[in-house]
């Protein structure tokens, strides 16, 4: 079961859902994840997220770049080297993508929280126009889907129903969080 919205502002937006939600939630549930998915569409989040990821990638490659210009530079004084010039062989690239990765992996939690924050956001908006106990019924039923459907197996583009040990890498709260959230505002 899954639906999500794409587009790059309010009148280019889709909303798409799976046959599998169709057919295995009620028409009440249907409403609240539409809902959701129009309410990620009023707050401009599918921009918005491509541009934070887009900002934070700019400063990975920046600062490797800066941090591996700096190591070479650094060699370079040490070689001696007649022509005066700094030279970007093979090391310094190395250097960069090696950077590019480590700092890469350390901006994904910036991007995953921002992520989450949208995804609480959507949650309320729902809430606020079918209710807030259609949209708690839809995330008990996605939630009861998943764990009966993912337990223990690999579905294409599904993850083994491992609980996280961490929600750094998470794009998504936890259903129980969600739930927990909705429950609040109710």
């Amino acid at each position: 079961m899954n639906a999500f919205a794409t587009g790059m502002n309010r009148n280019s937006a889709l909303v798409a859902v799976s046959t599998g939600l169709l057919r295995n939630m009620r028409e009440d549930e249907v409403e609240a994840v539409l809902a959701h998915e129009i309410s990620h569409v009023a707050n401009g989040d599918m921009v918005t997220l491509t541009l934070v990821q887009g900002v934070v990638n700019t400063f990975v490659i920046f600062l490797a770049r800066i941090i591996a210009s700096a190591l070479a530079s650094n060699n370079n004084n040490n070689n001696n080297d007649d022509s005066g010039q700094q030279s970007h062989g093979f090391g310094y690239m190395m250097t960069v993508m090696v950077l590019e990765m480590l700092f890469g992996w350390l901006a994904t939690p910036i991007v995953m929280w921002f992520s989450r924050q949208r995804e609480y956001r959507a949650d309320a908006g729902a809430a606020a126009l079918v209710g807030s106990g259609k949209m708690i019924t839809a995330l008990e039923r996605l939630k009861h889907n998943h764990e009966s459907r993912l337990d223990g197996t690999l579905m294409a583009f599904g993850i083994a129903n491992r609980p996280a040990k961490s929600e750094l890498f998470l794009s998504h709260p936890p259903l129980e969080k969600r739930i927990a959230a909705l429950k609040a505002l109710a």
